[in-house]
């Protein structure tokens, strides 16, 4: 899918097979260049719902450990 710039879109991951895998995945378009996007629903300590967000550049060959996520409580 194509987006605009600094747009993008998520969908449920129905594919998920591992507590590992991402729940939802999706592109977004930042600056002009296209990423993969990932999201982990997660609880912080205080119980809030909250998202961790991974994003990988699209001509970057698909490495699970060269994915990092980032986390904001």
């Amino acid at each position: 899918m194509k987006h605009d710039n600094n747009r993008g879109t998520l969908f449920k991951n129905s594919g998920k097979e591992a507590a590992t895998h991402p729940d939802y995945k999706g592109s977004i378009n930042i600056g002009g260049n296209e990423f993969w996007l990932s999201a982990w629903v997660s609880t912080s300590k205080t119980g809030d719902k909250y998202l961790s967000l991974s994003a990988r550049p699209k001509t970057e060959s698909k490495n699970p450990r060269a994915e990092g996520r980032v986390e904001k409580n």
